[in-house]
């Protein structure tokens, strides 16, 4: 592999992108787990589940800014290393990220400071209502990012002019064929990752002998959200998969990887084997007969094409998402296993009885992560070598800039990421460590009159008033 500008730049962006998506994926369940928990709250008055709220805001906020931070210098690599992708088809994918910004990041940001700062300032109502719009927030962030990441994936809706892509059907372009499923898959994911954190924090209370109220509650409402999402998880995934059989053949052919052409079948599912791009085949394979006919075509002997039935500059590189494909369903299947041991143990009335499943558990809270980051090394480097399927391939989107140029942004991003975000790691795991805090008076309904009383909560006016006549 030579280290020219290019492969640089696409492992600049792949650094980037790796640090960024481990955030939304979590701050986009997050904030549904937080609404959920504040919604519970204003019909049941139990301040047991705004004391969870509370806490979990706190470290939605720090996950929320670094979320920003890193997908921010996103935005510049588009024009400093990626020029000539912003040149072909920005008009396309420029609306769609705007749309972004204006639908999801605005409203998010708005409500964000009501929900962070808003505990005992406004009415109750409203400040549930607040974490509601940022949980919709999240959403609509994920729509638009998936949607142009989608049309990148399967262009349509399209013209091209002078060698440039416009748009010619909106509607089309946002909803391009594979945008659907993979816009559900994303946002079960990010739902099923903040489970098993929230499962994870629980168990670990449990461990420890500490908040055995609240981890309670975060067990059980983990387990049982894991319980429906992660099977539904693995039906929208096989529906995904049919979108990625019709049109991206070649992606799911070395997902499988699959060499021989023709679709003839049946086709084994190869579960570990080495490929090799330049011998095209298989070293030390293992593998099922029949099986990947059954799972792909849903029939006992059908067949879809290979990488043989592709020319070799448009085959996209095996090995990583032949592996990073297993590594996902292989941690769907641990998740799954999970969710039913917990849910079986609630149902007979043990949940957090056994030591051995707390142990398991709060050492799950990474496993959503590493699953979505295999996934989307899956969709990114099975689209290869194109950017934009058909339109623009990768080493034609970048700018003319040197390798010492990209290799030395590369190192100061390495530094300067690790810094950060270890620093944001360590402070959220102080909060977790610290836990919820005692259940708190419940503010009244409205707003104060008088700004100090505003400001306070009614322990803290009580305790303010007391000094004052002290």
């Amino acid at each position: 592999m030579e280290l020219d500008a290019v492969m640089l730049a696409r492992m600049q962006f792949a650094f980037t992108i790796a640090f960024h998506i481990i955030f939304p994926s979590f701050t986009i369940g997050l904030s549904a787990w937080i609404a959920t928990l504040l919604v519970i709250w204003r019909r049941t008055g139990k301040d047991h589940y705004r004391d969870l709220a509370k806490f979990w805001t706190k470290i939605f906020a720090v996950s929320f800014g670094m979320g920003v931070v890193s997908g921010i210098v996103m935005s510049y690599e588009f024009g400093t290393n990626w020029s000539h992708f912003s040149l072909v088809v920005g008009n396309v994918v420029g609306p769609l990220i705007g749309y972004e910004v204006l639908t999801a990041f605005f409203l998010e940001a708005t409500f964000l400071g009501i929900l962070l700062f808003g505990w005992n300032r406004f009415p109750p109502g409203l400040h549930v209502l607040a974490a509601c719009f940022v949980a919709v927030g999240t959403l609509f962030s994920a729509f638009w990012i998936l949607s142009a990441n989608s049309w990148m994936q399967y262009p349509t809706g399209h013209a091209i002019e002078n060698g440039i892509a416009v748009p010619a059907d909106w509607l089309a372009v946002v909803f391009s064929p594979t945008f659907p499923m993979r816009f559900f898959h994303m946002v079960f994911a990010a739902y099923i990752t903040t489970a098993f954190v929230v499962i994870a924090t629980g168990a670990r209370y449990l461990l420890a002998g500490t908040h055995k109220a609240h981890a309670m509650t975060m067990l059980k409402m983990g387990i049982g959200l894991a319980v429906v999402l992660v099977p539904l998880q693995i039906f929208v995934g096989d529906a995904s998969g049919d979108d990625v059989l019709r049109y991206q053949p070649a992606k799911l052919a070395a997902i499988e990887a699959k060499w021989e052409a023709g679709t003839e079948g049946p086709v084994p599912l190869v579960l570990f084997a080495i490929p090799s791009d330049e011998d095209e085949r298989n070293y030390f394979e293992i593998s099922v007969p029949r099986l990947a006919s059954i799972i792909v075509t849903k029939t006992w002997d059908g067949g879809f094409e290979g990488l043989k039935d592709f020319a070799v500059d448009d085959r996209p590189p095996v090995l990583l998402p032949f592996f990073a494909f297993r590594i996902m369903v292989g941690l769907g299947v641990i998740m799954l296993g999970l969710a039913y041991w917990g849910g079986i143990s609630w149902a007979r009335g043990n949940l957090g009885k056994s030591r051995l499943f707390l142990r398991l558990a709060s050492w799950s809270w990474p496993i959503g992560f590493v699953a979505v980051l295999s996934g989307w090394v899956v969709a990114e480097v099975g689209r290869q070598p194109w950017v934009a399927t058909g339109i623009l391939r990768t080493v034609d989107a970048a700018s003319p800039i040197s390798a010492s140029q990209v290799a030395t942004t590369l190192v100061l991003f390495v530094i300067v990421y690790g810094i950060v975000f270890s620093a944001g790691l360590i402070y959220m795991n102080r909060l977790i460590n610290k836990g919820p805090g005692p259940a708190t008076a419940t503010p009244p309904e409205g707003l104060p009159s008088r700004p100090l009383t505003g400001a306070t909560g009614p322990e803290e006016t009580t305790g303010s008033a007391a000094t004052a006549g002290g």
